[in-house]
């Protein structure tokens, strides 16, 4: 019996950005996209009561951002009830300053800072990463 597939939130305010890492995402046998959304309020939402292993959130979408979203994972009552522990683990993507969305990003909680054009095998192996620490059951 295979395990569970890793379940992946992507949250990008560019639905095209979204669609391309959908494609990679899905074409995985291991991995599972289980949500899109365009801003990090929504991807809020979908964590207080959806599943995810791994969210990939972008540093800068609109009404919240990818930072504030990655330190309100780990807080978030309602989310710690949907994800159980371990919490979701989150994959911040930045098209920009990345040094500087790294810095914050690690210190909000993120456990891996790329940018957005890695090459498909980066993110695949971020998320896949992020996925594992995820399925450690808590000591």
């Amino acid at each position: 019996m295979s395990p569970e597939p890793i379940r992946v939130l992507l949250a990008d305010a560019d639905a095209l950005q979204r669609e391309g890492w959908r494609r990679i995402v899905d074409a995985q046998p291991d991995l599972e996209v289980v949500a899109e959304v365009p801003d990090g309020v929504q991807a809020l939402a979908v964590l207080r009561r959806v599943p995810v292993d791994v969210a990939v959130v972008d540093a800068r979408m609109p009404r919240l951002g990818g930072v504030q979203v990655t330190a309100t994972v780990a807080t978030d009552a309602r989310i710690r009830l949907t994800q159980h522990a371990p919490v979701t683990r989150v994959v911040l993507v930045t098209a920009t300053d990345l040094d500087r969305f790294a810095t914050s990003g690690r210190e909000a909680g993120a456990d891996r800072v790329l940018y957005k054009d890695a090459e498909p095998e980066v993110l695949l192996r971020a998320i896949r990463d992020a996925g594992a620490l995820r399925r450690v059951p808590p000591a």
